[in-house]
């Protein structure tokens, strides 16, 4: 049977079969981490200095910047650290609350997710109602419990892991404190809690899936009914964006948490796309076919003086 004994501190090993190429990774994902940060805040500020773009739609593409700012931010500036050379140790709060925020803020994004999808669903399917359904008042409720529910999930989870004694030596074999790594430390009986884990990291992703699956069903079917072709384009066009971003969103879930056999190097892979690369996509994603939100961003640029004036 292994020590027990309290725990003050873990060691970040990093990604996994890197050695070596510290150098080349600080430069690769401090590149990738600035451009995410721009980028997600080029679109609060153009979605904030432009009334037209004061609408539901919007203003949870707002939140999900927001969400996009601080979910690569709980993993990266430690991870940065590290790979300048300096220390790979994480004290234990330090990891439970990497553990916390990373699936809180995960949690709030696909609820999110969710709720951007009954928006269009409104938009496209009750056009002469939506704002009345889609109220301040109702939007303020949804963005807030995207958030409370997503924190109810990483409160359960983060109690969940962090119940467990820890035996030495503390060595977590990933670049940042997630579920699975930290089971394998774990000097209990692990099986039951893996399932629970499994049940609960599966069900909600599943849940708001199948929430988005039935509005464009929905969608997809009162589009259908449009009879002009422009009509119909324009009503795909507002809807391809979300699906993208959905489709970034879960499938790196499904491939870490859902596999039955985990494989070290390809859930780092994974994990560093959803960390770094995805959140940098959404703003590209929501921007590069929203004529609305490029003329904003143009007029956000050229104050910024990055852009000539005839831009």
């Amino acid at each position: 049977m292994r020590n027990v004994s309290v725990v003050t501190e873990f060691i970040l090993l990093g990604i996994p079969h890197t050695e070596d190429l510290e150098n080349m990774l600080f430069v690769l994902f401090l590149s990738l981490y600035i451009f995410t940060l721009m980028g997600n805040l080029l679109i609060l500020l153009a979605i904030v200095s432009s009334t037209r773009l004061h609408t539901p739609m919007y203003f949870f593409l707002c939140k999900l910047s927001v969400c996009d700012i601080f979910f690569p931010s709980v993993s990266s500036p430690k991870m940065l650290f590290y790979l300048s050379g300096n220390s790979r140790a994480i004290s234990y709060a330090g990891c439970a609350s990497q553990l916390f925020f990373y699936h809180f803020l995960g949690c709030t994004e696909c609820f999110l997710c969710t709720v951007m999808a009954y928006d269009r669903f409104v938009a496209i399917c009750y056009p002469l109602r939506y704002t009345i359904i889609m109220s301040h008042r109702v939007c303020a409720i949804l963005a807030l419990g995207t958030s409370f529910f997503g924190c109810i999930q990483a409160t359960f989870l983060t109690t969940l892991t962090f119940q467990l004694p820890y035996c030495g030596p503390y060595e977590v074999d990933y670049f940042f404190c997630d579920i699975p790594v930290m089971l394998k430390l774990a000097c209990a009986d692990t099986s039951a809690l893996e399932t629970v884990g499994f049940v609960s990291v599966g069900l909600m992703p599943l849940s708001c899936f199948l929430l988005i699956l039935t509005s464009y069903s929905r969608i997809v079917y009162s589009i259908l009914q449009i009879r002009s072709a422009e009509g119909r384009r324009r009503a795909f066009s507002t809807c391809s964006a979300h699906l993208t971003a959905v489709l970034l969103l879960y499938m790196p879930v499904v491939l870490i948490y859902l596999r039955p056999t985990p494989s070290p190097w390809l859930d780092a892979a994974v994990q560093i796309l959803n960390n770094l690369v995805t959140p940098m996509l959404n703003p590209l994603i929501y921007s590069l076919r929203n004529k609305e939100v490029k003329s904003s961003l143009r007029k956000v640029l050229n104050q910024l003086g990055f852009l000539p004036e005839q831009l």
